[in-house]
């Protein structure tokens, strides 16, 4: 009776097989894990979805505040700023009126109106 299983081929079959997994595994380590921890030891972010390494990019360098202002300071400063702006505006508005009414009140007063 020759039966198609014998030991050696179960022995080589599993053999064969635990090769295949242990080649998978260290597959999967080399090319999927292996990146992104090298990644993060160098400093930089590990992109999963894209599976790319990303320079972090440094927050004042994006908003233009200083380094250790919070957003609420920012803010705050930036609104006291504008009210400056406006102030001044209105202060020239004011005195262009000024000069505009001064201007009109001359020429009536040459033309006798």
């Amino acid at each position: 009776m020759n039966r198609f299983l014998t030991m050696r081929r179960l022995s080589i079959l599993f053999l064969s097989l635990f090769a295949v997994l242990v080649s998978g595994v260290l597959a999967y380590q080399r090319f999927y894990v292996a990146p992104a921890e090298k990644c993060e030891q160098t400093g930089r972010w590990w992109y999963a979805e894209g599976r790319e390494c990303v320079q972090p990019i440094y927050l004042p360098d994006i908003t233009g505040r200083p380094a250790g202002v919070s957003r609420a300071e920012a803010s705050d400063a930036q609104n006291r700023e504008l009210l400056v702006i406006e102030e001044r505006l209105a202060a020239e508005r004011a005195a262009r009126a000024a000069a505009t009414a001064r201007d009109r009140a001359d020429y009536e007063r040459k033309t006798g109106g």
